[in-house]
């Protein structure tokens, strides 16, 4: 009798109900887009470069089987936590996940011939090394997926959040929340030059977009994705004596666009590149 015909599912069970949780909110998007367009081959060695807390990384170890291998490395300890927990509770026993920056990877040359990254090649702190890294550790031939937000990303916040520094004369600003979108966002055509520089051949290009809606301003400033993963580089590019003014000030004009149009709505355009190692 085949393993799966004798599991059995206990809601009961503390353990596997910890470990349970929703695909999450900022990933699925780009992962989904990811996961149609990976291809899908027995006995390779496999690795997601940003593995968080077990996405995409988990999903393609049971999509892909046991014939193959994966690894997931990620500088979020606690993240990694988490995925081990998964992947005891799930018995899964093909992946192994490893505390590391992508830009230092410890792997040996030509190790995979599959690397994925969602949403992460573009939130490190060198771009160029951790794309290096990528083709270094990968094969010939070898197949490299990488998902990216783009720079317009939750421009509808951008704009009235840059408007209200030019109305209050903080010039300064506006240059640091640039900055700061340039930093995690490249343009398009800039993030193609520097996956070709590295050595990678691109195959194709897929440009997509999903948006959040929220009732109002303060929904938006309170909701998990906005107040953990993107509030505190938006507060970063104020002064302190200036922080509760200016965000006031934006909570204004967010709340007359929710009365205009019924809600706020965040578009986030992003891309999938599908690469080829030459």
């Amino acid at each position: 009798m085949k393993n799966y015909l004798q599991h059995t599912f206990d809601s009961d069970d503390p353990e596997l109900i910890s470990i349970i949780d929703e695909l999450p909110l900022w990933s699925a998007p780009f992962g989904l887009k990811l996961l149609d367009n990976v291809q899908l081959k027995p006995n390779i060695n496999v690795l997601d470069v940003g593995c968080g807390l077990g996405f995409p990384l988990i999903e393609l170890s049971q999509r892909f089987g046991n014939t193959c291998k994966f690894y997931g490395v990620d500088p979020w300890q606690s993240a990694l936590k988490r995925a081990q927990a998964k992947i005891y509770e799930y018995k899964i026993t093909n992946t192994v996940v490893t505390k590391s920056i992508a830009e230092k990877l410890p792997f040996k040359n030509n190790s995979f011939d599959l690397i994925v990254s969602n949403n992460g090649t573009n939130n490190v702190q060198d771009i160029r090394q951790t794309l290096s890294e990528c083709f270094r550790v990968s094969n010939t031939d070898a197949q490299f997926l990488t998902t990216m937000n783009l720079e317009n990303s939750i421009i509808e916040f951008y704009n009235v959040f840059e408007e209200t520094l030019i109305e209050n004369n903080l010039k300064e600003e506006v240059g640091k929340m640039k900055a700061h979108i340039y930093s995690k966002r490249k343009p398009i055509d800039e993030m193609k030059s520097l996956i070709e520089n590295s050595g990678f051949k691109i195959k194709n290009i897929i440009e997509d977009n999903f948006s959040l809606r929220f009732l109002n301003a303060l929904t938006m400033f309170n909701h998990t994705l906005i107040k953990y993963w993107f509030l505190g580089s938006w507060k970063d590019i104020l002064k302190p004596e200036n922080l509760e003014k200016i965000f006031k000030l934006v909570e204004v004009k967010l709340d007359k666009i929710a009365k205009q149009n019924g809600e706020i709505k965040l578009t986030i355009p992003y891309v999938l590149i599908d690469c080829k190692h030459n």
